[in-house]
C-alpha cells in the first residue's frame, strides 16, 4: 500500500508521472514529496511506487 494524501492506495509499481496522469494533474503545477524527500520534477517518470511509501502531493493555485 501507498499513502497519498493520508489515503492508502494499491500503487505498487506504478509511477509518480503515470499516477499524476491519471488523475489529471499538471505535472508542472505541482510538488511531489515522497518518504520525506522532495522529487525532482526530471524523477517523475523514473519515480516508482513501493509498498510503505508516503507521499504528498501539493498543487500549485495562481490567485491575486
Amino acid at each position: 500500500m501507498v499513502r497519498i494524501n493520508g489515503t492508502e492506495q494499491e500503487l505498487d509499481g506504478v509511477s509518480l508521472l503515470e499516477y499524476l496522469s491519471s488523475r489529471n494533474y499538471d505535472a508542472s503545477r505541482v510538488a511531489v514529496e515522497r518518504n520525506e524527500e522532495i522529487v525532482p520534477k526530471a524523477d517523475y517518470a523514473k519515480t516508482v511506487f513501493a509498498d510503505g511509501d508516503v507521499v504528498e502531493i501539493v498543487s500549485f493555485v495562481g490567485g491575486g
